[in-house]
């Protein structure tokens, strides 16, 4: 018999089971709890961890070079939540030179520019609190007496302040936006506009994709920004993969360009409207073809394990990730490259709220293993614990070697069923060649699987209901 309870969260209603034999105690949970965590609904990518696109048009394979971290094992998202209040935009407001009272209009917070002059801030009053701020309106610049300028001030003439005055310059700004502790980059110059860019850390980890941007004139002022004022609050805990096991996924997965670099680009490149951040070709030179794929082989030189921007249940959210820097080929400039860490037996494809609930998108990812939680072994029987979904069948093997035992466990989704997402725990009997004994059993990432409870798990019938 199975126990169901009713989870409410942010992506809407999970029904999540157990086998009633003993349900999983500790490990990865909502935060503030222990348990099983909801399955993580990232939007555009299947219950597998694959995302969803057309096969990457650059046909790139990413090559290790030397030994990649393991992690850290489980790591929580983080979301932002509730509403922007006035302080914190009057605050921000200050710090940027606008002395105007922030004014509640509909669903942002405005200060300044009300007749279309002058400096303008604007604030979603919604998490994450998206902002935006232009020191002069439209078509000017710093003329004075409101006369439109002869010369574009994102052009050629004179040179950009430096690092170190850019930055004394967005210093201030950076710390009303509770950024003073990010990691900040100056490198980025727009004609003779130099770019602050600030990636906040966030429990600890540094993060991608929840960059603020501030835009600092010859002068040494802060011309232009944007960038987000909500604060990210600690979410459910995951099980992540190591970054061998992510590299893995990501060659595997049919995906777009993936590159990365400042502000979001390959390279930075010279832009004609203040602010705006828009993605370039890479002047990267290729990589050697790829002898299996036919296309080019990137290098890995780096993976540091953060927390990247991703949309989960249409609310932009910090997912554990991994941050590769790589390069396309040598004497070639690095960038960054990032992909989600959480184990796909947690991911569940994007959600779509109906009449009768949240349910699946009901398109069938394909075959794929899943996480071992737990066993225990009586004579030539041994018995595992998983978790998975109900729109599923299950097969487990074991592989018998020397002192271990290498059990694998594979999920087959139903083709073409629109289900309603429910985790729940189950358990498989494999029958070994000869008793258990003193040996290891591993799952198939070769990591160790801890026993369960004695007397914790049962054999019991997978809940199929097509």
């Amino acid at each position: 018999m199975a126990a169901a309870v009713l989870l409410v969260g942010g992506g809407g209603a999970l029904l999540a089971a157990s086998s009633g034999a003993g349900g999983r105690t500790g490990g990865p949970g909502a935060a503030g709890g222990g348990g099983t965590p909801q399955p993580l609904a990232l939007d555009g990518w299947s219950a597998n961890g694959v995302a969803v696109g057309e096969p990457d048009p650059y046909g790139a394979t990413y090559v290790a070079h030397g030994e990649l971290p393991a992690g850290p094992g489980s790591a929580p998202v983080y979301a932002p939540a509730g509403a922007v209040g006035k302080d914190a935009v009057a605050r921000l407001a200050r710090a940027l030179g606008v002395g105007a009272t922030p004014v509640a209009e509909g669903g942002i917070w405005r200060v300044g520019g009300k007749d279309g002059t002058g400096p303008s801030l604007t604030v979603n009053r919604d998490a994450p609190g998206s902002w935006t701020f232009s020191r002069y309106a439209p078509g000017t610049d710093d003329c004075r007496k409101g006369v439109l300028c002869t010369h574009d001030p994102m052009g050629p003439a004179g040179s950009a302040v430096s690092v170190s005055r850019a930055t004394s310059a967005a210093a201030p700004v950076l710390k009303a936006a509770g950024l003073d502790g990010a990691k900040v980059d100056a490198s980025q110059v727009m004609g003779v506009q130099r770019v602050v860019n600030a990636d906040p850390v966030v429990g600890g980890l540094p993060t991608y994709g929840w960059t603020t941007g501030l835009t600092v004139d010859r002068q040494g002022r802060v011309v232009g920004g944007h960038g987000l004022l909500g604060t990210p609050v600690k979410g459910a805990t995951y099980p992540v993969l190591s970054a061998a096991r992510t590299l893995r996924q990501m060659n595997a997965a049919p995906r777009s360009d993936h590159r990365m670099g400042i502000g979001g680009c390959a390279s930075p490149v010279p832009l004609k409207d203040h602010g705006e951040q828009l993605c370039g070709a890479s002047s990267a030179t290729p990589g050697p073809a790829d002898a299996a794929t036919g296309g080019t082989t990137v290098t890995v030189d780096k993976a540091v394990f953060g927390l990247a921007a991703h949309s989960v249940a249409g609310r932009q959210t910090l997912v554990p990730s991994w941050l590769f820097e790589v390069r396309d080929g040598a004497g070639s400039s690095a960038y960054t490259v990032t992909y989600p860490a959480v184990d796909p037996a947690y991911v569940a494809s994007a959600t779509t709220p109906s009449a009768g609930g949240t349910v699946g998108t009901g398109t069938a990812p394909k075959s794929h293993t899943v996480k071992v939680e737990g066993y225990a072994s009586d004579g030539r029987e041994l018995t595992v614990s998983f978790f998975g979904g109900v729109c599923a069948d299950y097969t487990a093997a074991a592989k018998e070697s020397g002192g271990k035992v290498t059990v694998t466990v594979t999920e087959h989704p139903w083709p073409d069923k629109v289900c309603v997402l429910i985790a729940k725990e189950y358990v498989k009997t494999v029958r070994l060649d000869a008793p258990l004994g003193g040996r290891t059993v591993v799952g198939a990432d070769g990591g160790r699987i801890p026993p369960a409870k004695a007397g914790a798990l049962r054999p019991v019938a997978a809940l199929r209901t097509r």
